[in-house]
């Protein structure tokens, strides 16, 4: 199984994370609990994901979602610009990307209707991956700034996102086919309503199907069953709760739709990697915050250091 990189132990407290790497060693299959973009540059290399490994090319652009997994082999001074967003804020104060059509093809519908299990890999032309890669090493810059600027971030990433969508290349390299309806309306009521308890009988009557076909439909667009896909959502908001709330965790739990204390803990141990009172307690200490030792350091992969810029 691939480690997990937390949110909580690589974000500094805003929604956003960035940086500009040149990679000459592998770096390791890993997974995120935050949404990650992967802008690739100059350089060799290939990249592993559920579906084999294939070699990187200039321009290509990975998007993978929260709980998607990839890995890199073979590098060779290969160029990676990340902008990784943080999934409560994909919730909170970035939601407001998915009411943007463009956007919403780039970090939600694409990594789902791809069947890549989360993960979406698609192309750029050279000059838009060039800007794009610039840019973000200007948000790296401006995160590492002494003082706060949060503004000056929000632009910065507005800036990648839209030069990557208007850069997108519409050829061989475009995502398949849109999600199928029954999917995307189950998605959208499992997170309308997390807390729900949901039956695979209940989704399955609500988009006039077999709760069979559901199933397989969704495993093909989403690459996890409905309820997996549900405890996941559920996970995701619990660690909103205990981050930025003060109910104790067994009403954190029940909040979310796990009634059962003991049940709670460990689905989101599970999940996040943590109890939930070792999740609360690293996200509200800056001290505690730190990577474990078997991760890289905060915005550098495993096998990479800084690009000059």
């Amino acid at each position: 199984m691939p480690a997990t990189l937390h949110e909580h132990a690589l974000f500094t407290g805003g929604p956003v994370l960035g940086g500009v790497h040149l990679l000459d060693l592998d770096v390791e299959a890993h997974a995120h609990d935050f949404l990650e973009i992967a802008v690739i540059g100059t350089g060799h290399g290939r990249h592993v994901t559920s579906q084999g490994e294939h070699p990187l090319r200039p321009g290509q652009v990975i998007v993978l979602r929260p709980g998607a997994w990839h890995g890199f082999r073979d590098c060779a001074d290969l160029t990676v610009a990340n902008c990784c967003l943080s999934a409560q804020a994909l919730r909170a104060e970035l939601a407001a990307l998915y009411d943007l059509p463009m956007l919403r093809r780039m970090l939600w519908t694409d990594p789902v209707a791809s069947g890549t299990h989360g993960v979406a890999v698609t192309a750029v032309d050279p000059a838009a991956a060039e800007e794009a890669i610039a840019e973000i090493g200007l948000l790296e810059r401006d995160l590492g700034a002494d003082r706060n600027r949060p503004g000056r971030v929000l632009g910065r990433l507005v800036t990648v996102l839209g030069v990557l969508a208007d850069g997108r290349d519409p050829g061989p390299a475009a995502p398949g086919p849109a999600v199928h309806p029954a999917v995307a309306a189950t998605v959208a009521r499992l997170e309308a309503e997390p807390a729900h308890p949901w039956r695979l009988d209940d989704l399955a009557r609500a988009v006039s199907l077999d709760a069979a076909y559901l199933g397989r439909l969704f495993r093909r667009y989403v690459g996890v069953t409905p309820l997996d896909f549900l405890a996941r959502l559920r996970a995701e908001r619990a660690a909103t709760l205990l981050a930025h709330s003060s109910l104790p965790a067994a009403r954190v739990g029940a909040a979310v739709g796990w009634d059962d204390p003991t049940y709670f803990a460990r689905r989101f141990r599970t999940l996040v990697g943590l109890t939930p009172t070792e999740y609360r307690r690293r996200s509200r200490s800056a001290t505690d915050a730190a990577a474990p030792a078997s991760l890289s350091s905060p915005g550098r992969p495993p096998g990479g250091r800084s690009r000059s810029r």
